[in-house]
C-alpha cells in the first residue's frame, strides 16, 4: 500500500524523512504533462528537489531516480501520481508516497498563489 500525504502535511513529511533517511534531499516527482505544469507548478524550495517526468515517460527514465531516495509523486488530483508511486514501489523503490489531492490540493492547502485548473 502506498502512503498518502496531504499537501498540508508535506512539511512534516519532509522533516520526518530528513530524520530517518539522511541521504540526498527528497524528490517531488511531478508526473503531469508540460502543458499542465505551464498552468500551475510547485515552486522549488529548500528541503526537496523538484523533478518533472510525465507519467508516460517514467518507465523509460527510471534510471534517473534513486530507489533509496524518498520520492513524493505529484499530479493534478493524485490519481496518476498514485499509479506512478505504485509502479515505483513495484520496481524496488522503498520510500515512495503519493501527494493526495495533487497540485489542486496544494493550491488550496499550502499556496493559494498556485493557479487551479
Amino acid at each position: 500500500m502506498i502512503a498518502q500525504v496531504r499537501p498540508a502535511d508535506f512539511a512534516a513529511w519532509l522533516q520526518s524523512v530528513a530524520q530517518s533517511l539522511p541521504l540526498d534531499a527528497p524528490v517531488v516527482l511531478d508526473v503531469r504533462e508540460p502543458h499542465e505544469r505551464a498552468w500551475a507548478a510547485v515552486p522549488a524550495a529548500p528541503g526537496f528537489r523538484l523533478l518533472t517526468i510525465p507519467m508516460g515517460e517514467v518507465p523509460a527514465r527510471l534510471a534517473e531516480l534513486d530507489p533509496d531516495q524518498a520520492i513524493a509523486c505529484l499530479c493534478h488530483h493524485g490519481v496518476r501520481s498514485l499509479q506512478v508511486a505504485r509502479f515505483l514501489a513495484s520496481n524496488g523503490f522503498g520510500h515512495v508516497v503519493n501527494i493526495d489531492g495533487g497540485i489542486d490540493a496544494w493550491s488550496t492547502e499550502v499556496d493559494s498563489a498556485i493557479a487551479r485548473y
